[in-house]
């Protein structure tokens, strides 16, 4: 399903300016959310943080007209397909050519739905530490843009070694994030994972996780760490919003535990409650 213009229409294609910068340049953000029982997890956060991220980048965005987008596509759920992923796309809109942007953006947005498996939340994953940096010296890192081409390349090198995602460390070697997500690692209750100066995304469910680790028995802590730290740890885990929460069984030829660590188990239970409280739906439902 696709939303454009106040419209949802079957499929996913529509008119697009072929001189739209998200298109030529990649200028613009993206948002993916889960849905359940016809409303988005955590809705304001997903909201606040792609209204900010337009602010850094200068593309006007409406907070809004974002809402009725993701609302009217999670609205389209029904009985056992109401879970579902929707992707919203903004970008600065047209513009002549050059990479200077133009002083009067009319930006571009649309979103999609699409089923999102019941079985990928809270699934293992075995991780692939890619040789391609993440560049934690540029202001993007930090935005979920539409520039992916690094994280496309290091999943096509996961899958061709045989694993499921890729761990990036950052121009510096800190261990920066996964792929499609971030990356906590447990050591005793100390739960750490990657400031957002080394790179990182600010993950929705990322600071669902800080925040609930306390109440698991946790002392939360970002820390820059390299590798080699990481390979030290007693559980490792990768948080998205369509993941939740995923243990990691595997960085390489190092293997983890993660799936029996009580304290993954604590979290994942929290994590699930937080998720059917904010969708309005039983904890069964979430995965």
């Amino acid at each position: 399903m696709l939303w454009r213009d106040g419209t949802i229409v079957p499929g996913t294609q529509a008119p697009l300016d072929h001189t739209d910068r998200g298109l030529t340049l990649g200028d613009g953000l993206f948002d993916t959310a889960l849905t359940l029982g016809g409303r988005v997890a955590f809705e304001e956060a997903h909201i606040a943080r792609l209204v900010a991220g337009a602010e850094t980048l200068g593309i006007p965005a409406e907070a809004e007209r974002i809402r009725t987008a993701m609302r009217a596509l999670a609205g389209q759920g029904r009985g056992d397909a109401d879970r579902l992923a929707i992707r919203t796309t903004l970008t600065r809109g047209t513009g002549p050519r050059g990479l200077k942007p133009p002083p009067d953006p009319h930006p571009t947005l649309f979103a999609t739905a699409a089923p999102s498996a019941k079985s990928a939340a809270f699934a293992p994953l075995r991780l692939w530490p890619t040789g391609i940096a993440r560049n934690d010296t540029s202001p993007a890192a930090r935005l979920k843009t539409l520039g992916y081409l690094d994280a496309v390349l290091a999943a096509r090198e996961a899958a061709a070694s045989g694993f499921d995602e890729s761990l990036f460390c950052n121009t510096r070697g800190r261990v920066a994030c996964a792929g499609t997500g971030n990356v906590f690692a447990l050591f005793g209750d100390r739960l750490v994972t990657p400031p957002l100066a080394d790179g990182v995304l600010a993950g929705i469910v990322r600071a669902e996780v800080l925040g609930l680790a306390g109440a698991c028995g946790l002392r939360a802590d970002e820390a820059s760490l390299p590798l080699a730290d990481w390979l030290g740890a007693e559980a490792v885990f990768v948080t998205n919003s369509l993941r939740l929460l995923a243990p990691v069984t595997a960085i390489g030829a190092t293997a983890f535990a993660s799936l029996e660590h009580p304290a993954v188990a604590r979290l994942m239970t929290a994590l699930r409650t937080a998720v059917a409280r904010a969708c309005g739906v039983t904890e069964d439902r979430v995965g």
